[in-house]
């Protein structure tokens, strides 16, 4: 673990400069330098002077951030296929229920459908790209075909239905999460 970068990234994204530091934790500009250079170590003495200056502790200091994940790649997908309703779901950002929204790509055969969603407190968006699809809220018919979208509140049962002799594929996106 490099001490000397993260008290210099702390320092900084604090707005101080090494004589500020150095002052407030009662040591040397000279020795914030070359520590921040890894030039020297501090006491632990020290070292707790210079973390309630930066305004931390040292388990904040030293406990490592797991970076969050913000790009997916085709082999992140998870696919589920559904023979009897003849369509797969590929899960387009794993484990996504944890977030607000989850997207997925719903893959439809011809005269294939998705299952029947009952309402929710959420909402709903679907970019059809390819094809031709019927979505049915309630007993409320909406055809639609590729480049064109739905956005509707999750107050009524839904389901999807491929109205085309081909494949039909759509982005659906809930809030929350249902899928």
């Amino acid at each position: 673990m490099d001490i000397g970068d993260k008290i210099k990234n702390r320092r900084m994204a604090l707005g101080l400069t090494q004589e500020d530091l150095a002052e407030r934790a009662d040591l040397t500009k000279g020795f914030i330098s070359q520590l921040e250079r890894d030039l020297t170590s501090p006491s632990v003495d020290s070292l707790f002077d210079i973390l309630e200056a930066l305004g931390t502790n040292i388990s904040d200091f030293f406990k490592e951030e797991k970076e969050e994940k913000v790009v997916f790649k085709k082999d992140d997908f998870i696919t589920n296929i559904d023979e009897e309703n003849r369509n797969s779901i590929e899960w387009i950002v794993p484990n996504a229920q944890k977030n607000e929204m989850e997207p997925i790509i719903l893959n439809l055969e011809p005269k294939g459908k998705s299952k029947v969603y009952d309402p929710n407190e959420g909402e709903t968006f679907g970019y059809i790209l390819k094809g031709k699809v019927r979505l049915v809220l309630d007993d409320k018919i909406h055809d639609l075909e590729a480049k064109e979208c739905f956005y509707t509140p999750c107050n009524k049962s839904m389901y999807i239905i491929n109205r085309s002799g081909s494949e039909s594929k759509v982005l659906w996106i809930t809030n929350p999460p249902s899928f």
